[in-house]
């Protein structure tokens, strides 16, 4: 019940449908629009609060005046306007349907409306609200959106940069060229912009100082969408040779060396999707050339790449992207662009050229040269120095550019490469001459070797020379692209006098050159020159002038007569289209009348008029190119105002009919200008034959893509719209050929449709018919085109169920999708059509009979997309479907291998791409096993398949749920599950198909060592055979096993190089090495490239400092997590250098919800089962596994360290506790360590950078057990450090000295004081007997580190500063005391170096015995230094372990301890070197 007050009696309107009534309001069309549009936009006005909720406001406010029925005709009629434009508006951005409206602004009838008129109405609504919304964003949004619409609406484009510093450490003075860069086609697109800068650090010219502007302009749309523009600048020093030479001669100086490169990818900026403040100031990195012949050109592209660190060094510039030309950017801009602003024009012509825009610029490139040293002992350096000459020899002033913003100069001078046979300069400037003086300019070349000391470089002189002309002898100028010169040798003198060579040929496609060089001498037999065959040199050019030509065509001189006109229009034929050819607009319509003219002046013949009318499609397919898209009104006009000739119409061709068409219409019914073509019959009786017969031979021959084929199917559309009836039409699929189509079939009736089947001549068209039909709306409908077999009646059903299922998993089908007023509206007009067809595909499947084992396996994948649509009624109706398949392929075969293989290929490709849900799952699992409870037969093989298949839904809905997900580390782990998956089941192609993506997903993040593992696992599937490699491997056919696993190989060495794991590839460089050698003998391929890369990572073992990488717990705890983390522990890998806090912070980001526990115990249950997240994240140590090959050997420190940190499965955690009376004077006599030691489920590093804890232990160490750890940490960290030390003398003091003043010094106490207090006391010993073993290990550790500290001690001595000399001898003198206490307190131990070299032999070392170490530390530790005994001297009264020696008490029957724990004598050492 409802007050009367809130119920109002409403007119309505009552229609009969078919056999049903439709009720609908009889309010005004435009309200119940409102009302509907305010119902859908509510649902949703919380995800676009501010704009959803203003335009609702004004929506409900228009409403109101709407239904008050008090406006005024012409304010109703505004309101109108205003109401739909807003709604039009509201809808788009809200992405909800497009509303297409008469003139009236009242909604469209789709039955009442013929297709095409429908379709238009579609392409208008889409344009019109397109421009709505540029004018909104314009109004409501910040300048950032508004710039952003501009930029798509205007055709030119400029970018504004600011250089603000530039960070260098050069020396020399330096010339910076910034461009813009496209690096997927590696070409620059625009102008250099050159900065001159100073070896002080500031430009050299100082008045530049805060003043390096630069605008990058005429750039366009087709620019823009580039997928990549980088802002770069190479740097080139201008000094001596080499920057490190010393030498004491006089360097010569000048000359411009390659120095790096700075890049940035400026894509989002100049597109207008990143905000761009002018004060805001972005960094470029600087990127230095790695050796001194290295190619900027070649560095850029790596760089662009790649990422590497610049050091800090780099440019600082300020960006804006600007719309239009330089004369708007003035206007708009002023305060950022002004006169003093440099232009960086475009390299070729902007996209639209505008009248009065007047260029000549004639940009030459320095590609690449070889020249051979000749009698030189290495490479040239070679210079290249070109001058702009005239035809007497004489070099023209002030022509060449280097780039904007600077002077022009006389002379050019290329980088200098060192001793490099073939250089690639890529250097780009511009040449400026005036254009009466190109006929008589030609460009000289001269080639110097350069030496880097003055006294050599003065006297070399030019070795060779080429020439090029700029103009042809025709009038044209040199044609784009590359020109191979001819390289010229003689007398330096003899080269640079213009007529030995001026006559020449000057390129080689000028001449054979090759056929003996005497027909390239000189006349003269004195200084002639000859042709250098040996060398060889490469130029570019790109001519911009809206004055030059490069074919010869001319511009139509429309002052001449019209029979001269006649004789030039066959230079306006089909030639290639160039800029200089662009008609005037202020002699276009002049040109247009003279060969109107020209025609009707002989229109007594037809010799004349297909050469007039080619002329005429010429220079309107010019007009037609978006180039010169401001001419169309122009050309407009001339058709509507000044057009009379009244014959046009007779030769229409194709290709421009759609500007040859207005001509031919006003000419057929010139009298009556006003009349329309389609409401015209006799107009239609002479072009509808005429259009038909062009049209039909397009649309046969052009190109899918071509202009042409979209303007006859925009003629088609007009003729079908002049023929359509007001018949009812389906709803209009947007494509011009569909709504072509659609309207011809509307004009069929079932007469038409009968008569056309009565045309076959057996069922065997019919059919064919029928299937082509069926495939094409499949195709129309759906998203894949299936292969189809034409002869048989089997086919014809797989279409029919393809095309059903093609329909119901359409997008416009899925109600999900839709707010829940679209959906009723929906469901109220015409139902769910989804559970209709279901319906019929399934009852059309059980009416197969025997006929269903040919639609198996093939009709598993669409059966399967159906049941996946998230209805449940069509699902409960159609999973049977899959039952009845296993149980027909069992009945078949006797098993359904082929139904599992496909379900389970399917399925993935599905629930990736958005189907299935745990509904599904519950539902398919269930009625699976129900149909299979009526079958005992089937019961376990159905049991066995629902457990593998929930298993699989399981992992595939865990990966789709994380994969839009920001956590890359929950998309490897999910990714890691499914292949797991795979290779359980033995689905091997699935199993590779998820290896590649994890690939991909660690080259993302640059995990380079995972990735290597990863792919390893593919390349363990393969054999070293000639074998095919198997299809599902998704990889060539024609590839052999060893083929794939060989290039698996190198591609995984380089990512095991960039991961600094060169042990693994040595490991795989040892196994291609032994295929090259024993399987295929290819010794070439071994010895210049395999061997040399194995030698390089042996050296980088040896020499390249590898940092450890931190590992960290991660533990996941509480019910919020997905079942992969919930309530488990794993340990990651952390990068270099990443501290705990990093990683930790990192790792909330990725769980913002989480809660951290700052305890390190585990959880108990109230956590752990706990609806909230909870991380816990802490620091443990790995434990060393050291291989055992490397056991009881001299193993360097560089190749033990690797093992400390990698192949590493055990894990320790420990936290110090207290036991029993705290002594406050001495922790360590109770403190113990509770240590938790983890497994983990593989090795680390792996294909993750974290595994599973499968395990953990936990154990107790007591405070002696603890002091013996910490004294053999100690030790072994003095040992390293003096190895590093020995080893290195660029390693700054200041590590060592805070190492041994931390122990040696008895203020700061950082040794082993306080062990001697706690543990050896009567007291101790006395109540703990069983430890006395120990003591005597921790003793003799104490003993150890007086000769460790002496060695170091001793390096301290020679490294020290003389500033830090005090410092050093207080350190020493403590030193003394320490070890006389020591020495008699616990013996005396001697370190003695082996090794053979003088004080500069870096290959000594310090080291410790092996079995010392492994006796005092006992099984947890393992020692760097394996055994070696030398038996060279077995009197010799030392041990030798490794690089160092044991030697007792010199007096032999003095007893000292020893190592092993036990005092022996020196004869008792002699005995153990015998044995």
């Amino acid at each position: 019940m409802f007050p009367a007050s809130f119920v109002h009696v409403k007119e309505v309107i009552i229609e009969k449908r078919g056999g049903q009534e439709v009720v609908t309001s009889a309010e005004m069309p435009l309200v119940k629009e409102v009302t509907t549009t305010l119902r859908e936009w509510g649902s949703i006005w919380k995800q676009l609060y501010v704009v959803s909720l203003r335009l609702m406001w004004d929506l409900m406010e228009w409403r109101s005046q709407l239904l008050s029925g008090t406006l005024p005709s012409d304010e109703f009629k505004e309101l109108k306007q205003k109401v739909t434009s807003k709604i039009d508006y509201g809808n788009k951005i809200l992405e909800l349907d497009l509303v297409v409206r008469d003139e009236n602004g009242n909604i469209l009838d789709p039955d009442k409306a013929s297709v095409i008129s429908l379709f238009r109405a579609h392409e208008d609504a889409s344009a019109k609200v397109a421009e709505r919304i540029k004018e909104e964003q314009s109004n409501v949004q910040a300048d950032h959106s508004g710039i952003s619409a501009r930029i798509q609406s205007s055709p030119t484009h400029s970018l504004y940069v600011f250089v603000r510093n530039f960070v260098c450490r050069i020396g020399e003075d330096a010339e910076l060229f910034m461009s813009l860069y496209d690096p997927i086609k590696q070409t620059i697109i625009s102008e250099n912009y050159l900065v001159r800068w100073g070896s002080k650090g500031f430009p050299k010219e100082i008045d530049m100082l805060n003043n390096l502007k630069v605008v990058f302009t005429d750039l366009g749309n087709k620019d823009l969408s580039r997928e990549k523009i980088y802002l770069i600048c190479q740097i080139v020093r201008e000094g001596r040779m080499d920057l490190r030479d010393t030498s004491t001669k006089k360097l010569t100086q000048g000359l411009r060396r390659p120095f790096g490169v700075a890049v940035m990818d400026i894509t989002d900026i100049i597109k207008g999707k990143i905000e761009c403040d002018e004060e805001k100031q972005y960094f470029i990195p600087f990127h230095p050339v790695l050796a001194e012949n290295d190619f900027l050109h070649t560095l850029l592209n790596k760089v662009t790449a790649s990422r590497g660190d610049s050091g800090g060094q780099g440019l600082w510039v300020t960006m804006k992207a600007l719309v239009g030309d330089m004369v708007q950017i003035r206007k708009e801009y002023p305060h950022l662009v002004d006169r003093s602003t440099v232009v960086a024009r475009k390299l070729g012509f902007p996209e639209i050229i505008m009248p009065g825009d007047v260029r000549n610029d004639i940009y030459l490139t320095l590609v690449a040269g070889d020249f051979d040293k000749y009698n030189k002992t290495t490479q040239k350096n070679v210079e290249v120095i070109m001058w702009v000459c005239d035809e007497e020899g004489k070099v023209v002033p002030c022509s060449i550019c280097l780039g904007a913003g600077d002077r022009p100069v006389s002379e050019y001078k290329s980088v200098i490469y060192y001793q490099v046979k073939q250089p690639r300069w890529m250097e780009t400037f511009k040449v400026a001459i005036p254009l009466e003086e190109m006929q008589r300019i030609h460009l000289r070349f001269m080639f110097r070797h350069r030496s880097s000391q003055e006294s050599k470089d003065k006297g070399e002189k030019n070795f060779a020379m080429a020439f090029v002309r700029l103009m042809k002898e025709d009038g044209t100028v040199l044609q784009d692209g590359l020109h191979d010169l001819v390289v010229f040798k003689g007398d330096s003198k003899r080269m640079e006098d213009v007529t030995s060579y001026l006559s020449l040929p000057s390129t080689r496609t000028q001449g054979d050159i090759h056929k003996g060089t005497g027909l390239m001498r000189s006349s003269s037999s004195v200084g002639a020159l000859s042709v250098s065959s040996r060398d060889s040199f490469t130029i570019s050019t790109l001519v911009c002038s809206t004055k030059l030509t490069q074919n010869g065509v001319c511009m139509l001189n429309v002052s001449t007569p019209s029979q001269n006109l006649f004789s030039l229009c066959p230079s306006l034929m089909p030639c290639t289209p160039l800029l200089s050819t662009v008609p005037c607009p202020q002699f276009l319509q002049d040109t247009l009348d003279a060969l109107f003219n020209i025609m009707m002046e002989h229109s007594q013949t037809d010799d004349y008029d297909i050469l007039v009318f080619d002329a005429l499609i010429y220079i309107i397919g010019l007009i037609a190119d978006r180039k010169f898209q401001h001419f169309n009104t122009v050309l407009e006009a001339y058709i509507k105002q000044h057009f009379s000739a009244t014959l046009a119409y007779k030769y229409v061709s194709i290709c421009q009919l759609l500007y040859v068409c207005k001509f031919v219409s006003v000419s057929v019914f010139s009298p009556f200008p006003t009349v329309v073509l389609q409401r015209s019959i006799s107009c239609r009786d002479v072009l509808l034959p005429m259009m038909l017969r062009e049209l039909s031979g397009a649309l046969l021959q052009v190109k899918e893509g071509q202009d042409e084929r979209r303007n006859s199917v925009e003629l088609l559309n007009n003729i079908l719209q002049v023929l359509s009836k007001k018949d009812v039409v389906r709803r209009i699929i947007p494509s011009r050929v569909v709504a072509c189509m659609t309207a011809i079939l509307n004009q069929m009736d079932d007469r038409h449709y009968s008569r056309y089947i009565e045309t076959f001549p057996g069922n065997t068209d019919l059919v064919d018919f029928l299937m082509e039909t069926f495939l094409l709306f499949k195709d129309l409908i759906g998203k894949h085109v299936y292969p189809s077999d034409w002869m048989t009646m089997i086919m014809l059903w797989n279409n029919y169920f393809h095309l059903a299922v093609a329909f119901i998993t359409q997008e416009s089908l899925q109600l999900q999708h839709f707010s829940p007023t679209k959906r009723n509206k929906i469901l109220t007009k015409y139902g769910d059509m989804r559970r209709l067809i279901g319906f019929a595909i399934r009852d059309m499947w059980y009416k197969l009979g025997s006929n269903k084992i040919c639609f198996i396996p093939g009709m598993v994948g669409p059966m399967l997309e159906m049941t996946l649509i998230p209805e449940e009624e069509l699902r409960r109706a159609t999973i049977p479907i899959f039952f009845d398949m296993m149980q027909c392929e069992h009945s078949h075969s006797g098993n359904f291998k082929k139904f599992e293989n496909e379900i389970i290929l399917k399925l993935d490709h599905e629930v990736e791409g958005g189907g299935g849900d745990e509904q599904y799952m519950d539902l398919l699992q269930g009625i699976l096993l129900e149909c299979a409870s009526q079958h005992a037969q089937l019961v376990l093989q159905v049991q066995h398949f629902v457990t593998l298949v929930k298993g699989l839904l399981e992992r595939l809905l865990d990966y789709r749920a994380v994969m839009s997900d920001e956590s890359r580390n929950n998309r490897m782990s999910c990714t890691v599950n499914l292949l797991n998956f795979y290779k359980d089941i033995n689905r091997e192609g699935m199993y590779i198909r998820y290896l590649y993506k994890l690939r991909d997903l660690h080259l993302d993040t640059e995990n380079y060592t995972e990735a290597a593992y990863t792919l390893l696992l593919h390349s363990r599937l393969l054999k070293w055979s000639e074998e095919q490699c198997l299809p599902q491997m998704d990889f060539h056919s024609s590839q052999t096993q060893r083929q794939l696993k060989e290039s698996l190989y190198n591609t995984i060495i380089g990512y095991f190089d960039k991961g600094k794991m060169w042990e693994e590839a040595i490991g795989l460089c040892k196994e291609l090495a032994e295929q090259y050698e024993m399987e295929v003998f290819d010794y070439e391929l071994l010895s210049q490239s395999l061997v040399k890369k194995q030698a390089k990572f042996y050296e980088n073992i040896m020499k390249i400092l590898r940092p450890k990488p931190d590992y960290f717990a991660v533990g996941y705890y509480g019910c919020g997590y997905p079942p992969f983390l919930r309530n488990k522990v794993f340990i990651h890998r952390g990068k270099e250098y990443e501290r705990r806090e990093d990683f930790q912070s990192q790792l909330m980001s990725q769980f913002p919800s989480a809660v951290r526990l700052n305890t390190t115990t585990m959880p108990g249950p109230d956590i752990r089962n706990s609806p909230i997240q909870y991380i816990q994240c802490f620091t443990v140590q790995p434990v060393l596994e050291i291989p055992p090959r490397l056991k009881n050997k001299p193993v360097p420190d560089q190749i033990i360290n690797f093992y400390k940190s990698n192949y590493v499965q055990r894990f320790h955690y420990s936290r110090p506790v207290r036991k029993g009376s705290v002594d406050p004077d001495n922790e360590f006599a109770s403190m113990w360590i509770e240590r938790t030691t983890f497994y983990t489920a593989y090795k680390l590093p792996g294909i993750l950078r974290w595994f599973e804890a499968i395990s953990m232990t936990h154990t107790t160490i007591s405070p002696l057990e603890n002091a013996i750890e910490t004294m053999e940490t100690t030790n072994e960290k003095i040992l390293t450090m003096i190895n590093q030390y020995q080893g290195d003398d660029t390693l700054p003091i200041n590590p060592l000295s805070m190492l041994l003043n931390g122990i040696v010094d008895p203020a700061v106490m950082g040794g082993f004081a306080k062990y001697e207090k706690a543990f050896f006391t009567e007291e101790y010993i006395l109540q703990h007997p069983e430890d006395k073993d120990k003591l005597f290990r921790l003793k003799d550790l104490i003993a150890w580190q007086i000769p460790l500290l002496g060695a170091g001690v001793t390096i301290h001595g020679k490294r020290v500063m003389d500033d830090l000399k005090p410092f050093h001898e207080r350190m020493e003198e403590c030193f003394k005391q320490l070890k006389k206490k020591v020495e008699k307190e616990y013996g005396v131990r001697e370190l003695v170096r082996e090794g053979n070299g003088g004080s500069g032999d870096r290959r000594r070392r310090w080291n410790k015995p092996l079995k010392a170490v492994q006796l005092l530390n006992g099984t947890s530790y393992h020692s760097p230094a394996p055994c070696c005994v030398r038996t060279d001297n077995p009197s010799s009264p030392y041990l030798h372990w490794g690089g160092l020696s044991v030697a007792p008490l010199p007096n032999p029957t003095q007893k000292g301890t020893f190592p092993f724990g036990k005092a022996v004598c020196v004869q008792e050492c002699r005995s153990v070197l015998r044995e």
